[in-house]
């Protein structure tokens, strides 16, 4: 049941791990969907369950190279002047196994990726044979057991678990999970997000800006985000500062969404409704309005326990929404899905950075290469200016209680 407007007055500013542990709160009786989907279709999403594999891989002892299968003990003490001759008693085609294990003195020619037959411990690559007849070869490399040979088990055992709960599925966890046989993947269900942009000023991408207006960024920006991170897009709007307009949006949002954001109107200005708007339609409402980070101070935070809907008021400048976006919706996704924290990197910072007088601070930086490592050159600019975060690699946090950053000092960088 919606409740009655009332006017939000929250007086102190909190810091991002403060905003963190708020969310973390909020969302504490959130159930994750799962669903199952084919292997074809699990490339980006979120794997729900450990995976633990059926059977060993691989099932049978495989040869990594193209030659003969030996005993080992077959070719001790040769040398390039000094070979082995051993019988060829037959050659096993791809995809079968051997007819026949051999004894010693004898040898089965097997492809890369064949079945090494029984009996033999090792493969001479062919490179190092020399053949006589049909029947015989020359070997001319001591070779000992297990030589170019993979073990059964040796990449995946039997009941091993390989893939954990939370992995984001690449191209190459997707052939892992072929090799082990698992056609049918348990995946988290994206959350569904709702991006609101509120502004007199802002105009569609197409359109051509008439004097004080300006190009809607953060739509495209934020469902960019979205799709980046495995969120489902449910729809993105723009809408001019009425209240009355946010209200119907985001109730809407509510409807069909696990998280509905909306950039712009969430400072102190005559037209800032989004945190009234927030407080109204969420349940227990709205926890946070201000943190204590540059760029982003003015972001709101709510929740809505009845429709289990994180709420989220972000700056209006590009710049800024994109950073808070990043810190704190792509965070608790990742938390509430058990993906692993983001890639970093460490760099020595090129030139002395101040930082904000009692607001953490979050500094894009681009990566550049040397000798020695990495240096991470500052990219100063206006929170409202996209071109600073296209030209950034990454980005690196000063702590609220860090005066700045001295050059040559090392720094973590996160990566974007």
């Amino acid at each position: 049941m919606q409740r009655e407007e009332r006017t939000v007055k929250l007086l102190n500013v909190d810091t991002v791990k403060q905003a963190r542990e708020k969310l973390l709160r909020a969302v504490s009786g959130k159930q994750n969907q799962i669903e199952f989907v084919q292997l074809e279709q699990a490339l980006g999403r979120v794997l729900a369950s450990d995976m633990v594999s059926p059977e060993p891989v691989p099932a049978f002892r495989r040869s990594t190279v193209d030659g003969y299968a030996v005993r080992a003990a077959d070719t001790q003490g040769v040398t390039e002047s000094i070979p082995v001759f051993l019988e060829v008693i037959e050659k096993v085609r791809i995809g079968t196994p051997a007819l026949r294990g051999i004894q010693p003195g004898q040898c089965i020619y097997v492809p890369t990726g064949g079945m090494v037959p029984e009996g033999a411990d090792a493969m001479v690559m062919i490179e190092y044979c020399e053949s006589f007849d049909e029947k015989q070869i020359a070997v001319y490399d001591s070779v000992s057991p297990g030589r170019n040979v993979v073990s059964i088990g040796e990449d995946i055992k039997k009941q091993e678990l390989f893939l954990k709960k939370g992995t984001r599925l690449r191209p190459q966890e997707i052939g892992v999970l072929s090799s082990a046989g698992v056609h049918t993947v348990p995946v988290y269900k994206p959350w569904r997000i709702t991006i609101i942009s509120t502004g007199d000023e802002l105009v569609s991408a197409e359109e051509k800006p008439e004097p004080g207006q300006i190009r809607d960024i953060n739509t495209y920006v934020l469902e960019a985000m979205s799709r980046k991170y495995g969120l489902e897009v449910v729809e993105k709007k723009v809408l001019k500062d009425e209240k009355e307009l946010l209200l119907e949006a985001v109730r809407g949002g509510m409807e069909t969404s696990d998280l509905v954001v909306a950039s712009g109107g969430s400072s102190q200005g005559e037209k800032d409704h989004t945190a009234a708007v927030l407080d109204q339609l969420g349940n227990p409402g709205v926890f946070t309005h201000g943190i204590a980070l540059k760029p982003g101070k003015p972001t709101i935070l709510g929740y809505d326990e009845a429709s289990q809907t994180v709420l989220m008021g972000l700056p209006g400048h590009p710049a800024a929404a994109m950073m808070v976006f990043e810190l704190l919706a792509v965070w608790l996704y990742r938390q509430m899905t058990g993906q692993p924290e983001p890639p970093g990197t460490i760099a020595s910072i090129e030139t002395n950075v101040a930082s904000a007088p009692g607001r953490a601070t979050c500094l894009l930086v681009e990566l550049q290469a040397s000798e020695t490592g990495y240096t991470a050159k500052p990219i100063l600019g206006k929170s409202g200016m996209m071109t600073t975060l296209s030209r950034a690699h990454g980005y690196t946090m000063i702590d609220t209680n860090k005066e700045g950053l001295t050059a040559g000092e090392a720094v973590k960088v996160v990566l974007l």
